[in-house]
């Protein structure tokens, strides 16, 4: 049979985007990662049983928070508290994915006294667990960022706040190298703002916790900062306002494309809004929606 140019060209070009399309596809299978929720998010903060609830809903881990109030000792510090965490991962085969000082929010990292000392805790509560990344929350009261609101693009950064950060990270750091342990940035600043403290602190165990929702709603190129901190990323959130996963802003289709680039291969944690009050069936269909997203 006779095939015109016409035809030939256009074949050609199916091929060629079909290979494109395979290739896109197995380089996207080929981000591993495992996914895990916020136990603030499951509404479990500081409760083992959150374990057994993760297991419920097909997660591979918990994010758990490092104490649920300010005191001169955080619940990480607890053997009881690590002990009770050690059981239940042993009840689910589940692990601890990471561990969250979200306390930071209304007792800053930069101004309270008490933060070098939650530090060493939590690198060592974190350690116990064989956890190996730490968040470090700098929004509210923690913000490092000249703003009114919680989130904030472009602002001028609070210098002596970020000064003192630095300070205290750097004493910091050798505890956290010794125990394994990742101390993850998550904050309102942009990659290159973020980017220039790890310049100051020089240490691959201080990192950027990189959340796609709150970058999108401060008005931040997503795909493109995850591109620019590269392996300087340490964990990733992933939410969208109130919204349910490829339901809202985040262009998430964008963001997997972004994480294969930079050869992502780490925890996916969950920080998804419950829609319908539907607190199972909201993480679920986020979980299953994030495995769809890259094959997992």
């Amino acid at each position: 049979m006779k095939i015109s140019r016409r035809h030939f060209i256009h074949g050609s070009l199916a091929g060629t985007a079909g290979l494109w399309l395979a290739s896109r596809q197995a380089a996207r299978a080929a981000v591993k990662i495992r996914l895990s929720a916020c136990d603030w998010s499951l509404g479990v903060t500081c409760d083992p049983a959150g374990m057994d609830l993760a297991l419920e809903l097909g997660l591979d881990g918990l994010e758990i928070s490092a104490a649920d109030r300010a005191a001169d000792e955080l619940k990480i510090a607890d053997p009881a508290y690590l002990q009770s965490y050690k059981d239940a991962m042993e009840r689910t085969g589940l692990v601890v994915s990471s561990v969250a000082m979200g306390l930071l929010n209304e007792n800053p990292f930069a101004t309270d006294e008490r933060a070098p000392a939650w530090l060493e805790q939590t690198i060592d509560g974190t350690a116990a667990l064989e956890a190996k990344v730490i968040l470090l929350a700098f929004f509210g009261a923690g913000d490092l960022i000249q703003s009114k609101g919680w989130f904030s693009k472009g602002g001028d950064l609070k210098e002596k706040e970020v000064d003192i950060v630095v300070e205290r990270l750097k004493d910091g750091v050798s505890r956290a190298e010794k125990a394994g342990v990742i101390l993850g940035l998550e904050n309102t600043l942009s990659a290159e703002q973020n980017l220039s403290i790890l310049d100051r602190i020089q240490s691959d165990a201080v990192r950027v916790y990189y959340d796609v929702g709150n970058s999108a709603y401060s008005g931040y190129d997503v795909p493109r900062e995850i591109r620019d901190l590269g392996d300087r990323i340490c964990q990733i959130h992933f939410k969208d306002g109130g919204f349910a996963l490829g339901e809202g802003k985040v262009d998430m289709s964008a963001v997997a494309e972004a994480m294969e680039a930079i050869n992502y291969d780490g925890w996916v944690t969950l920080e998804t809004a419950v829609q319908k009050r539907d607190r199972d069936g909201s993480f679920r269909k986020n979980a299953a929606f994030t495995r769809d997203l890259f094959q997992a």
